[in-house]
């Protein structure tokens, strides 16, 4: 088992995390608030843009293969080597259905006038 040193950008914040653990499981162990929802790569809830370094996350449905070059699911991503990782930062998958929703008007506030 290898440790790596996860850094997340702009917070100050670094953990270990072995080879063979998520990225998630020592947040919530640390009291890191690093989002999350379902657990099991789908959501996207916990995406985080890898800045530096590598990481392995086979089980991470919700990514494109070029997003997952990327982008980092907490819950799923264990790392390959020390990281760096800008929490909060989105693939263009989740913001392009963003934007189409709101287009749409899917998922808009109900206005009130």
């Amino acid at each position: 088992m290898t440790e790596y040193t996860v850094e997340f950008v702009g917070t100050g914040e670094t953990i270990e995390v072995a080879d063979t653990e998520t990225i998630l499981q020592p947040c919530i162990e640390e009291g890191i608030a690093q989002e999350y929802s379902c657990r099991v790569g789908m959501c996207l809830a916990c995406s985080a843009e890898i800045v530096e370094g590598e990481v392995t996350q086979p089980a991470a449905r919700g990514l494109t293969d070029e997003e997952a070059e990327n982008y980092a699911l907490t819950c799923m991503a264990r790392p390959q080597s020390d990281l760096k990782l800008d929490r909060g930062k989105y693939p263009p998958s989740i913001e392009d259905d963003a934007a189409t929703a709101a287009e749409s008007g899917d998922g808009a506030a109900a206005d009130d006038d």
